[in-house]
């Protein structure tokens, strides 16, 4: 199965237009719609989504003083 992807933004009305399409005339398809970008009230609630994530000193001890059988 060959897949085709386009990129569309929404008109005013909520429709879509696609133009020049490589199918036959009376050919079945299948369209699914994917959102292309998270609305911006979701990049607000998560704003270190999708951030590269750093590691100061990766293997030193963390609360090492908190552990009692260590005292």
């Amino acid at each position: 199965m060959q897949a085709y992807a386009y990129e569309l933004t929404m008109d005013k009305k909520g429709a879509l237009t696609l133009n020049n399409l490589p199918f036959d005339v009376g050919e079945k398809i299948e369209v699914i719609i994917i959102r292309r970008s998270k609305p911006e009230r979701d990049r607000k609630r998560y704003p270190f989504w999708g951030k590269p994530i750093t590691y100061l000193n990766p293997t030193d001890p963390v609360a090492e003083e908190d552990w009692e059988v260590l005292k």
